[in-house]
């Protein structure tokens, strides 16, 4: 009876030790945002630009919008000067490229492909 009640106490043991090790082992998890939190935190907290009507996720998916019909690099570039602040070259940059590539990835090579050859205007 003692034979068995020791061997049960060394089973429990060993299991409780082997469970320690493996969560103890585990990588720790990473949630990733969703691609609409990341550029919305991105765009109007981390950099505090001033988008039309305080929409920033609705006119990132107004850049994807255009880029995926075709329009032309340098006039959505023109357009986000127009309508969101700060308005330079940079910062224009920023929101297209960063628009393209977190809401719509799948259009990174028509945006590349559209801005082959642009200048900054002078």
């Amino acid at each position: 009876m003692l034979e068995i009640r020791r061997r049960r106490i060394a089973i429990a043991v060993v299991a409780t030790l082997t469970l320690s090790l493996s969560i103890v082992g585990a990588a720790p998890a990473a949630a990733v945002p969703a691609p609409e939190v990341e550029y919305t935190y991105n765009v109007m907290v981390r950099r505090h630009f001033d988008f039309p009507h305080n929409d920033a996720l609705g006119y990132g998916s107004g850049i994807c919008d255009e880029v995926s019909r075709g329009v032309a690099y340098p006039e959505v570039m023109a357009a986000v000067k127009r309508d969101v602040s700060p308005n330079d070259e940079q910062a224009a940059n920023y929101i297209v490229s960063y628009a393209v590539g977190i809401l719509c990835p799948a259009q990174i090579w028509q945006l590349r492909k559209s801005a082959a050859g642009y200048g900054v205007p002078m």
